[in-house]
């Protein structure tokens, strides 16, 4: 079982955007009893996914504010970027993704624990590196992995 797992702003996202590939995987992790840690950096990086979801002419402005507005209320165990930083921009040398994903990454090795993420650039980015045990896949999760 994964204790406090870490979501990234590719999972959170689907919480809301229910049409979504993975959404039904992303919706159990939100309805587990597990406590879901984020970086404070999830709330601009779903601001800037919803705000480009407007542009595209995919929904409304308010839908949008709705989102940002909900993810507030969710409960999630939130951390300090500042804190993870250094890790952060170790990791993101190291693995060649950038320091706002390896922010994530950076959560998860400081709680051993994984970032649970939908993000394909990530995944790959991290594969045969040692930070790899630290991703899980969104679609890799089964029941057991989150109750």
């Amino acid at each position: 079982m994964i204790l406090h797992p870490v979501i990234d702003a590719s999972v959170a996202v689907k919480w809301f955007l229910k049409h979504e590939i993975y959404a039904l995987k992303a919706n159990r992790l939100l309805e587990s009893e597990q406590m879901l840690l984020v970086p404070d950096l999830i709330f601009p990086e779903i601001g800037s996914i919803v705000w480009k979801r407007v542009r595209k002419g995919e929904f409304p402005q308010e839908e949008a504010i709705n989102i940002v507005s909900a993810i507030k209320l969710l409960g999630l165990q939130v951390h300090p970027s500042e804190a993870l930083i250094v890790s952060a921009v170790k990791i993101a040398c190291e693995t060649g993704r950038t320091a706002y994903d390896s922010i994530y990454v950076a959560l998860a090795l400081q709680n051993d624990t994984v970032v649970v993420t939908a993000d394909e650039k990530l995944r790959n980015g991290l594969q045969n590196t040692p930070y790899e045990r630290h991703l899980l896949w969104i679609d890799d999760i089964d029941s057991g992995d989150i109750l």
